[in-house]
């Protein structure tokens, strides 16, 4: 029963709070500004939408983490472990959104800046991860040593972090997506696991979160928002154990930044484009798809691609 009443009293928390921090973001006027070589369409019905919804997201996470420290016993160092890497993505997307909101801009830190402050917080992270359990498993009972865990996990968490933040472009789609991811994660963690517990409270907030955010959304999470899920997510799959759980995990997530990889490539490359627009949510929205459907059919295809990945995982790590 307790995690029962660590979900509930998440989801209560962050949809009582959030529904406060809307009508302050209506007040301060913290609006997202829709960059302008996007969709005309989130220009004329989105600029006037509260942003920064993730910063609830942390207060919420903080009182999570207390309860959860309360009823697992010996469980504080695996909790520090698993909860520093969302909270320090969080502070990133937060000083990107705070530099957006002060510079009345839809440019926030500067690319470079960004990337080098998620090194910075990613590869100690791995580090200290590494060597705090000999290596980092990329399936349960097989360490990498930690020359490789090290790398590796560093650029699947810097490639979360900003496959993630691509993906927050439609009202529901990332947080949709990643209560998926997170409900996925929980099936390997036993129940009385610390790292259980945090997956659930992560469950509860995005959930809580979806209740604002549902089409038409009355905020959105902002960057702070996204890297706080992406990190949560990498550390569900370096916590939990199982490193190539980051696959199946990420499905969504990895076709949208892929699209842009690829768009990029096409248009520097070969001076033509792959899409109408990327993300690629955006194409379908050029192709006159409505957001909603988008949406629903996005989750759909997360929700089986989840599942396919990982039981093709399960065969080829198990035999």
């Amino acid at each position: 029963m307790k995690f029962v009443f660590v979900f509930l009293t998440a989801l209560i928390l962050e949809v009582f709070l959030q529904s406060r921090w809307i009508s302050a973001m209506k007040r301060w006027r913290v609006n997202l500004i829709q960059k302008a070589y996007g969709p005309q369409s989130h220009i004329e019905t989105k600029s006037s939408t509260p942003s920064m919804g993730g910063v609830v997201f942390t207060t919420v996470a903080l009182f999570s983490v207390i309860l959860i420290g309360v009823f697992v016993s010996g469980g504080w160092n695996d909790l520090a472990s698993f909860w520093f890497f969302p909270a320090g993505a969080a502070a990133i997307g937060f000083i990107d959104d705070w530099i957006k909101f002060r510079m009345k801009s839809s440019e926030g830190l500067p690319s470079l800046y960004k990337l080098g402050a998620q090194v910075l917080l990613a590869v100690p992270w791995c580090i200290w991860m590494a060597l705090s359990k000999g290596g980092i498993s990329l399936w349960p009972g097989m360490i990498l040593p930690v020359w490789i865990s090290v790398p590796l996990t560093s650029f699947l968490a810097i490639g979360m972090l900003n496959a993630v933040n691509v993906t927050d472009g439609l009202d529901g789609l990332a947080a949709g997506a990643g209560v998926i991811s997170m409900a996925g994660a929980l099936v390997w963690l036993p129940l009385a696991d610390p790292f259980f517990y945090s997956g659930l409270a992560g469950i509860s907030i995005y959930t809580g979160f979806l209740w604002h955010n549902a089409h038409p959304a009355k905020i959105f999470m902002g960057d702070v928002g996204s890297h706080f899920l992406a990190g949560l997510i990498i550390s569900l799959a370096v916590c939990g154990d199982c490193l190539a759980a980051v696959i199946p995990l990420g499905f969504l997530f990895g076709i949208e930044i892929l699209s842009v990889s690829a768009q990029l490539i096409a248009i520097y490359g070969f001076k033509k484009k792959i899409f109408l627009m990327s993300p690629i949510h955006h194409h379908f929205e050029l192709l006159g798809w409505g957001e909603t459907q988008i949406v629903t059919r996005f989750l759909v295809i997360h929700g089986v691609g989840l599942t396919v990945a990982a039981a093709l995982l399960s065969g080829v790590f198990r035999g």
